[in-house]
């Protein structure tokens, strides 16, 4: 598992309805659609079922790391979020250009296939990859020491890939878990030297578990922008092609939330670690 890793096969889906729509309402929706700088709200489409960057309390209130970025980035703007919860994934792209929405703030992952539908900023996260090891391990210069080690990865995942693709290479013995729970199994069982993980999936389900405190994360993450034939770009926040003025407003956005300390403070919220890949 990979957050929201590239789910092309779902948009492929979509892509056809899109495209059946598109024709009929692109006159209607650059002529209802206000410019960014007219615009005192802005409707922010979210899917309220992953948590947790988007989810409900009990008591019905959408809440997570993507509805408090988003209204970090209006504040940012001077503008109002207004939030329209989304129930199918698949319907996103399409509903947004039929002015359903002005914007996509759900962990959106930027692919080649979705930027022929819509306009994205520059990615507002990215969960880490990382390399985990023992801390009794010798395994200290990343990735030079993993020669002759036992490493597990978990099959279909952007880890194994880059793991196959570089890593075996190096010398590391790489071996493949049909799940991430069978891969941590074995890690708990002292089977494996290191392995390579989604740090969402890590910090939640293993490290500082009872059996596991001797596990940690070594060296930066591994999907940074020297490894995107791997782990892509990170998620983006989608608008209309047309709409390039909100774009930057929500690039700007981005880097003013970054710099003012805004982005850190929803991050330690939510994460033990820093979701952000340079």
């Amino acid at each position: 598992m990979n957050i929201r890793s590239f789910f092309v096969i779902a948009l492929a889906a979509s892509s056809f309805a899109y495209a059946s729509n598109m024709a009929a309402d692109a006159g209607k929706v650059s002529e209802t659609v206000p410019p960014a700088k007219e615009w005192k709200t802005v409707r922010i489409g979210v899917e309220p079922a992953f948590k947790p960057f988007t989810f409900k309390t009990p008591e019905g209130v959408l809440t997570g790391f993507d509805i408090d970025i988003a209204n970090e980035l209006c504040t940012a703007m001077q503008v109002k979020c207004e939030f329209v919860e989304e129930a199918d994934w698949n319907a996103f792209l399409v509903n947004l250009n039929k002015d359903k929405y002005d914007a996509i703030v759900s962990s959106m992952y930027i692919t080649d296939e979705r930027k022929q539908f819509a306009a994205f900023t520059k990615t507002y996260y990215q969960v880490p990859s990382r390399i985990l090891v023992r801390a009794d391990s010798k395994i200290k210069k990343l990735p030079a020491d993993l020669k002759g080690k036992r490493m597990g990865v978990a099959i279909n995942s952007a880890e194994e890939r880059y793991a196959l693709g570089e890593l075996a290479a190096k010398g590391a013995k790489i071996t493949r878990y049909k799940t991430h729970a069978m891969l941590m199994e074995d890690m708990a069982m002292d089977r494996l030297d290191a392995a390579a993980m989604d740090a969402l999936i890590a910090a939640t389900d293993f490290l500082g578990k009872t059996g596991n405190e001797d596990w940690a994360f070594a060296g930066p993450a591994i999907n940074d922008k020297n490894n995107t034939k791997y782990f892509g770009i990170g998620p983006g926040i989608a608008v209309r092609k047309q709409d390039e003025a909100l774009r930057v407003m929500f690039d700007k956005a981005i880097v003013t939330i970054r710099q003012n300390g805004q982005w850190k403070k929803v991050n330690d919220k939510y994460f033990s670690f820093d979701a952000w890949v340079d």
